[in-house]
């Protein structure tokens, strides 16, 4: 029986832009070839807030000025099932699907088994659920073997993922940017087995669409 538990959940922050001072939380942009220097799609919505000095004569508000809207940033929410096998998180901007790769492969392969093709088709049907039209797929491994061949093989089971994507995505513009990785961000100890299992992955990230009547 599938077992589901919640791993972790943030919490909203709420920026204020007060006499043109600015508090903004967002990832950058990477070029092709470029690696981020955070693992992808995990990076913080926000930095930590900065204390105030309430008598700052700065803080005053020039005649004629007005506070911006009020923004709340990305609340993450990451869910387990299955074990561990497979792991979820929201964001309000995107949804990234996180698959380890025994689910996927057999071990030092980049063919799916039997199991694998039911659940990436399940995730590009909630692609065409959400009406993406940009996809990262991202494979990943342990640090087990050398790092060339690890990114050899991370990269040909990315490949292997979009290509099965591409069979039930129904849009024909979506963008996909495939990349393998190695073992660079794992997400649990490398120490263990069990965290090079979850090491062991294939990530797919795709953006939410707007809520009915959003901007």
């Amino acid at each position: 029986m599938n077992k589901r538990h919640r791993v972790s959940a943030s919490t909203a922050v709420v920026g204020l832009v007060i006499a043109g001072a600015h508090f903004i939380g967002a990832a950058s942009a990477h070029a092709d070839g470029v690696k981020p220097s955070v693992p992808p799609g995990t990076e913080p919505s926000a930095s930590a807030p900065v204390p105030i000095d309430s008598s700052s004569p700065g803080l005053k508000i020039p005649q004629g000025g007005t506070l911006a809207p009020i923004k709340v940033l990305d609340i993450a929410e990451v869910v387990e099932d299955l074990g561990g096998e497979q792991r979820r998180q929201e964001t309000n901007q995107t949804v990234m699907m996180a698959l380890q790769s025994e689910v996927l492969f057999p071990e030092n392969s980049a063919v799916f088994n039997a199991q694998a093709a039911a659940r990436i088709q399940a995730i590009a049907n909630e692609i065409n659920t959400q009406k993406a039209t940009r996809v990262r797929v991202f494979g990943f491994t342990d640090d087990q073997g050398s790092y060339e061949h690890g990114k050899e093989l991370s990269k040909q089971r990315a490949d292997a993922v979009q290509a099965e994507l591409a069979k039930t995505v129904t849009s024909s513009g979506v963008i996909y940017d495939v990349r393998g990785y190695s073992e660079d961000y794992p997400i649990a100890d490398n120490g263990t087995e069990e965290g090079r299992k979850k090491n062991r992955r294939v990530e797919i990230t795709f953006p939410r669409s707007a809520p009915a009547g959003g901007s």
